[in-house]
């Protein structure tokens, strides 16, 4: 009699086992739903139609159509970067809301007494998108034919070469005070308001060499309204080939660029990452993101989440001593 019986729960248990068995995956996939399911917010610190918002647009633009959902920017302009920084640093950590991030962060954490957020404490890097050099520029009539003779004159004349640079604690005049110690010279570094204000000073001989972002002064350079003496990374810029880097002309260790890229806020799921991460690393290897962002200045240059953490921590290390060396009164 015991026969039937055991055979008659056979199936039943064979069931229940199988229920069992598909259990964690339904958990699982209830747990770790698609994504994205809606369109993703990018903020970025920075006006409309700079270099850094068109390239923010230009990627943002590739990325929808790898992640099938709309990148929609939200710019948010302010002194070092805080406003969008704040906004995206208390958004919920899903991947909707990414933030153009950039050197400006780096060189924020040293110029602020205080910081509404922590850049490496509150955010999760997702990867650099690109780099873009400065450039020592001169009026196209100007005596110097060289980053050399640059030198050469400001050793000979202490205190009488004039840089011109926007804003005090700006990627360029960090640029402009840490060439100053670098070539071991003595010069005056004069602030203005704006890069076009630079290039005026400049043309009208009121400064002798500015520092700028190479992008804004490339239909200057083409106009022979002023010439490029010396771009500050290690590398050329490749449609500038003639001219030489800082290092070339004779300045040791020096390589500045100044650079943008994305971040999360911190928690964020470590599959949502990945996933920006390789939209971003992809869009940068399609031909028209890079002939896009050449125009602009900008070498493309993707990475992982982790090359852009040791990116940020070693900028802010260096920007801070920087700003130090250079007695700006933190604000």
């Amino acid at each position: 009699m015991t026969l039937p019986f055991h055979h008659g729960l056979q199936p039943a248990r064979r069931s229940l086992l199988a229920a069992l068995l598909l259990l964690p995956a339904a958990v699982l996939a209830q747990s770790t739903p698609a994504w994205p399911t809606k369109p993703i917010t990018m903020v970025v610190p920075f006006a409309p139609g700079g270099i850094a918002d068109i390239t923010a647009r230009t990627v943002a633009q590739a990325m929808s159509k790898s992640l099938g959902q709309t990148i929609v920017i939200e710019n948010k302009p302010s002194a070092g970067s805080i406003v969008a920084s704040q906004t995206v640093a208390k958004a919920a950590p899903d991947g909707y809301t990414v933030l153009l991030m950039s050197n400006s962060n780096a060189v924020s954490e040293g110029l602020f007494k205080k910081l509404p957020f922590d850049s490496t404490r509150d955010f999760a890097p997702v990867g650099t998108l690109g780099f873009f050099d400065l450039a020592a520029f001169v009026d196209n009539g100007s005596r110097f034919k060289s980053l050399a003779e640059v030198v050469s004159y400001a050793k000979a004349n202490p205190g009488k070469l004039t840089i011109g640079t926007i804003s005090v604690g700006s990627t360029q005049h960090l640029a402009a005070e840490l060439f100053k110690t670098a070539a071991g010279i003595d010069a005056v570094i004069v602030p203005y308001k704006a890069s076009g204000a630079v290039l005026t000073a400049l043309r009208a001989g009121e400064i002798d060499v500015g520092f700028e972002i190479l992008g804004p002064f490339l239909s200057q350079v083409s106009a022979k309204a002023v010439r490029a003496l010396a771009v500050t990374s290690d590398k050329r810029f490749p449609t500038l080939a003639d001219v030489p880097t800082v290092q070339e002309s004779g300045v040791r260790d020096y390589n500045v660029a100044s650079w943008n890229a994305l971040a999360v806020p911190a928690k964020t799921p470590q599959p949502i990452i990945d996933r920006l991460s390789q939209a971003a690393n992809d869009a940068l290897k399609t031909p028209e993101v890079q002939q896009q962002l050449q125009k602009l200045g900008v070498r493309p240059q993707g990475g992982t989440p982790q090359q852009m953490k040791e990116l940020l921590a070693s900028e802010i290390k260096r920007w801070s001593a920087v700003i130090t060396a250079a007695k700006i009164e933190r604000q």
